[in-house]
């Protein structure tokens, strides 16, 4: 076939290319395979015991069995159909029996606050025995770390030290740390101090001979400095490659985001438009990054007005002041969670044990209302791509295949959607469990080879 231009002529064109495009593939790797947890339930240090997440789960459902003693009663105060009912409410309580925790912060920070030296230093050195001993007992949830101090001038130095204190001890006591454990980094101001982490990191890996890169940071997005630098230039992105590979995921703080943007209170929330943008810069800023994006938490607790003395009983209008005050506080952080969702932000953070049923209710009523759709579709695009494969195309929209396989990952890990339900997806619970749309299609591929 005749052309105007020989490969000669094109090759000046094309020879910056290749490093061009490589820089892109380490910059955007592509969504991470890895299980993201649906939220991060954060604690006080000084309270962290190995049966924490056991505790919390146990406290979920004492206030859902109170509260919603029925399923029509959970679903109605949530304003979801009635159709869901049963389904939704068992699948919320064999999670808050089986795995009530995905994630859990031991924090240093907010929730702790500032204390002498020497009550933090024992502090750290408690929860991270406690760590070790939950390790032992197999009573951690699938995620685990602790929130350490700012960077600042002021705290620097007791943050670090906590650190230290926290990874020394789990290390000397186990040989190893547990599995999915991460810094959370939070109120940054700038990438060195990301970098200034990731050095402390890499001196606690070699002197406690600890395999390179094992010890992940994620980092707290809560200043409009976070968002933008100086240059007007986006700087997340910035800080998550200052981390050199170890950030796992990018989180949004609420209040301290909308504090610094001057909202007073009484307007201080998640679906407030100044949270949606500055989320909305995150998720444009790290897409392909393979780094984890979560919302923040709704302050507003699901606890009623009245507690009854020792010796005394409330009153039927007091026990029906309590009912309503937190099924309005369930609404609120059910809508806060869907709202999230719907963005593409599939974590959160929980602050209280009576919030994990309305956590666990947005995330699987999600999944299940959308479960025939996605279904039809991800059906539909395997065959249609396995075919295009087949018969020599190229098949260049893997990422929307990706997406739609995503969906039933996210759905099956959290309990959300059932291995049987994911069946009417088209695909078999091994290419499931091998989490790319690519390997799908290569299998596909060889089997229609044979």
């Amino acid at each position: 076939m005749k052309t105007s231009l020989d490969p000669k002529s094109l090759r000046p064109v094309v020879s910056g290319l290749k490093k061009a495009n490589a820089r892109t593939l380490r910059l955007y790797p592509g969504e991470s395979a890895a299980r993201q947890p649906v939220h991060t339930v954060y604690g006080g240090a000084h309270l962290f015991k190995a049966d924490s997440a056991h505790k919390l789960g146990s406290l979920a459902l004492k206030a859902l069995h109170q509260f919603a003693p029925e399923p029509a009663v959970f679903t109605a105060a949530l304003g979801l159909p009635e159709s869901l009912s049963r389904t939704l409410y068992d699948r919320v309580l064999e999670k808050l029996t089986r795995e009530p925790v995905e994630d859990f912060r031991i924090d240093f920070e907010d929730g702790y606050g500032n204390r002498p030296d020497e009550e933090e230093d024992h502090h750290a050195v408690a929860a991270a025995e406690e760590v070790v001993r939950a390790l032992r007992d197999k009573s951690l949830p699938p995620f685990i770390g602790i929130r350490i101090k700012t960077l600042s001038n002021e705290l620097q130095a007791r943050s670090l030290r906590t650190l230290d204190i926290f990874v020394t001890t789990m290390v000397r006591l186990e040989k190893r740390l547990p599995p999915n454990f991460v810094v959370t980094l939070p109120k940054l101001g700038n990438s060195q101090q990301v970098r200034a982490l990731v050095r402390v990191l890499e001196l606690l890996e070699k002197k406690l001979k600890l395999a390179k890169g094992v010890l992940k940071l994620e980092l707290m997005v809560e200043t409009p400095q976070t968002i933008f630098a100086p240059s007007g230039e986006t700087a997340v992105l910035e800080m998550v490659a200052a981390a050199g590979g170890r950030c796992t995921g990018a989180h949004f703080g609420t209040y301290d985001y909308t504090a610094s943007c001057s909202i007073t209170a009484a307007h201080q929330h998640m679906m407030h438009p100044c949270c949606d943008f500055a989320k909305n810069v995150m998720q444009v800023t790290l897409a392909g990054t393979g780094v984890f994006l979560s919302d923040g938490a709704t302050n507003v607790m699901p606890v009623g007005p009245h507690r009854s003395s020792p010796g005394d009983s409330l009153t039927s209008e007091e026990v029906h002041e309590n009912v309503v005050a937190v099924h309005r506080a369930w609404k609120l952080h059910f809508d806060h969670v869907r709202h999230s969702l719907s963005t593409g932000y599939y974590q959160g953070w929980d602050l209280h044990p009576a919030q994990l049923p309305t956590r666990y209710a947005a995330v699987y009523s999600f999944f299940l209302e959308g479960l025939q759709p996605a279904s039809a579709r991800l059906k539909n695009f395997v065959e249609k791509a396995a075919q295009a494969t087949l018969v020599g195309d190229v098949f260049d929209d893997a990422a929307t295949g990706q997406g739609l396989l995503n969906y039933f990952i996210r759905g099956l890990n959290c309990g959300a959607i059932t291995e049987e339900e994911s069946k009417g997806a088209g695909v078999t619970r091994e290419e499931l469990q091998g989490r790319s749309f690519l390997k799908i299609l290569e299998g596909r591929k060889k089997l229609g080879k044979h």
